[in-house]
């Protein structure tokens, strides 16, 4: 007798969408970061912050806005926050001044996080446990998608129409993942207000708070090097303005492969692939300085740098639901907020660097010190894991 294979249900890949879109406006900002800066009249370290101020909105607001909306309609919850997202993408391309671009970015990022981890825990209930990794590799797979499509294409639009004209484009994208989410996502209906009190008893549990520790410390290197990679693709290894959209969807096309890889082995073993992703990410930064002088070895290392990265994503993300208890969805976005407390050092650290004497051709070795810290601490989760 066949055992009928499960299938991923349409509302993920709807999920996936809106990650899609989410995605898009995070992390566009790498490819159109120095049109930006001549625009704005700043320099490329400073265009940079435009990364933290996102990250840092994600990390404070993420876990805030998710405490009062997780008894709402979850499909009440996952439009109104897109709406949020459409105003703040419009305001960035409405920005005059780089002051106003910083606080529209806020605005924008005030949705990454209360939407990932609220639309991760939607995602793993529409599928059977076995499916768990996979339908959150599968939502985030938007985030990949993001960086082989959307980052590119808003940079080709960036060199051709104008930067302001990215982020129209990407609103636009948030409002046809808005209507799909009206079309497809069943309404759940109002859940009892959450006792903020019980939400918050789960953080007491140590291994959440390892697992969020891990996301913060070993996820770190990524945006250090990928928020500044057409500053580096320019100055050092000699490519055109031009040649930066490719090299992003190639390093795009890396992190999809890695999503997958990532997903499966997730599935698989949870703390096995932890190290053995945190690892690989480690060894591939140190690959793309190695590489950084030469054009093709470059591309090559930053393909094997997307793959190695992304395929951290659901194993960090599943370690943390899975001890998230009553408070699931504070905890998964918490963890939405560990990347982005992440990306917020990453953004400043590869800043800071670029300016500095040191330059470009540094950031991918200074990208790599705080991951080092995070090996630490996937080590002792996972003897904590085998011992309990």
């Amino acid at each position: 007798m066949m055992i009928e294979k499960e299938k991923m249900p349409f509302q993920v890949w709807i999920l996936t969408l809106a990650a899609f879109a989410i995605g898009t406006a995070e992390f566009v900002i790498a490819g159109i970061l120095p049109q930006i800066a001549v625009s704005l009249s700043i320099t490329e370290g400073q265009a940079g912050y435009l990364i933290s101020a996102y990250a840092l909105a994600i990390v404070i607001g993420g876990p805030i806005l998710t405490i009062y909306l997780a008894r709402f309609n979850k499909k009440a919850v996952l439009t109104g926050l897109m709406v949020l997202f459409i105003l703040g993408n419009i305001l960035s391309a409405l920005a005059p001044t780089y002051e106003l671009l910083l606080v529209s970015r806020v605005i924008a990022g005030l949705v990454q996080g209360p939407f990932y981890g609220i639309g991760a825990v939607v995602a793993t209930n529409l599928v059977s446990e076995k499916m768990a990794g996979r339908a959150v590799g599968q939502m985030f797979a938007g985030l990949t998608l993001a960086n082989v499509l959307g980052v590119p294409a808003g940079t080709w639009i960036s060199l051709q129409f104008g930067w302001h004209n990215t982020f129209l484009t990407v609103a636009a994208f948030g409002a046809v993942a808005m209507v799909f989410i009206l079309m497809s996502i069943k309404s759940t209906g109002h859940g009892e207000a959450k006792n903020i009190k019980a939400q918050l008893m789960a953080f007491k549990n140590p291994m959440l708070l390892l697992s969020l520790a891990i996301t913060a410390f070993a996820w770190s290197g990524f945006m250090t090097l990928y928020g500044y990679i057409a500053p580096i693709a320019m100055h050092i290894t000699g490519y055109g303005e031009d040649a930066v959209t490719w090299i992003l969807v190639i390093v795009g096309l890396g992190l999809i492969i890695g999503n997958t890889i990532g997903s499966r082995s997730a599935d698989k073993n949870l703390n096995k692939a932890s190290l053995f992703w945190a690892v690989a990410m480690i060894l591939s930064l140190v690959l793309v300085g190695l590489a950084i002088d030469n054009k093709i070895l470059f591309v090559i290392a930053a393909f094997i740098f997307g793959i190695a990265s992304f395929a951290n994503v659901p194993a960090m993300q599943l370690r943390v639901m899975n001890h998230g208890g009553e408070g699931q969805e504070l905890a998964a976005t918490a963890n939405i907020s560990a990347f982005n407390l992440a990306n917020a050092f990453g953004g400043i650290l590869g800043g800071i660097v670029l300016d500095s004497s040191m330059g470009a051709s540094m950031i991918p070795y200074a990208a790599i010190i705080v991951p080092v810290i995070g090996l630490l601490f996937i080590t002792k989760a996972n003897k904590s894991t085998l011992n309990g």
